[in-house]
């Protein structure tokens, strides 16, 4: 049997839905595994709850994502290194070995200072995990552009040994997916899945349904040799109901399995 590359859930996908849900539609539509959004869901707080829906359900949590967003500054500590610590023991204790983690804000002084170092610090506490950092993009409101990140949105200009590639980022900041993925060479550990129109905003549709290049990126992994998984991370929360919500989470996963068997472009 030849391996394939894990296509997970991400509990973001299912928003405004609690957590609880991914776990049962990742079972049902026969997605590999779930990522965990950790944040003000105290079930995605808790491995316990975790763990119990993971063996409930027979779906193995894979990667969690660090509350880095501005409505989880508060989650378990205000303090952005203890939840990254808590993030990785999290992650630890389910044996799922990516989390995924945001740069700094701009408002986040003594965190981004030491950013860099600290991380590797944290990684080294950390041994059989991948701390991977995602990336970005510049926020436009009344006309103007400006970048909430430190030291920038993206990741690459900096430089770390694990990245997350976000393809509806991608979109947002006007990047091309499969040059960022070329400049993140082997510290390429994760992908989310989602597609943007370019519109300057972070739009997380089902991929095919943008302009993105989401399936020559996947079709292109095998030929990087990619190791980590693909985690599903589009918005539902429009969606009409739960039959809306199925189809589209069914059509995200259907695309990036068929993607991810498809020739890869680096080898032709």
């Amino acid at each position: 049997m030849t391996s394939r590359v894990p296509v997970l859930l991400s509990s973001s996908s299912v928003f405004p839905e609690p957590t609880a849900a991914a776990f049962q539609l990742a079972a049902a539509l026969g997605y590999d595994g779930v990522e965990v959004m950790v944040w003000t869901d105290v079930v995605s707080q808790d491995v316990g709850a975790l763990r119990g829906l993971s063996e409930h359900y027979g779906v193995p949590v894979l990667s969690v994502h660090a509350p880095c967003l501005l409505v989880t500054q508060r989650v378990w500590s205000p303090d952005p290194w203890e939840r990254l610590r808590k993030a990785g023991e999290l992650a630890e204790t389910l044996e799922a070995p990516t989390v995924v983690v945001h740069p700094p804000f701009t408002w986040q002084r003594d965190y981004a200072r030491n950013f860099t170092e600290g991380l590797a610090t944290v990684g080294d506490r950390f041994p059989g995990l991948r701390f991977a950092v995602e990336n970005m993009y510049p926020v436009r409101m009344a006309g103007r552009q400006f970048v909430p990140y430190v030291p920038g949105w993206d990741p690459t200009d900096t430089g770390y040994p694990s990245y997350t590639l976000d393809l509806s980022h991608c979109a947002a900041s006007h990047s091309d997916p499969l040059e960022m993925a070329d400049r993140m060479g082997a510290g390429l550990a994760h992908v989310h899945l989602g597609d943007g129109t370019g519109e300057g905003r972070d739009e997380h549709l089902v991929p095919g349904r943008g302009t993105q290049p989401c399936g020559e990126l996947l079709s292109s992994l095998a030929g990087r040799g990619f190791t980590g998984s693909v985690a599903v991370e589009v918005a539902t929360r429009g969606a009409k109901s739960r039959a809306v919500r199925e189809a589209d989470l069914r059509a995200a996963l259907e695309f990036a399995r068929q993607h991810l068997t498809a020739p890869s472009p680096v080898d032709v």
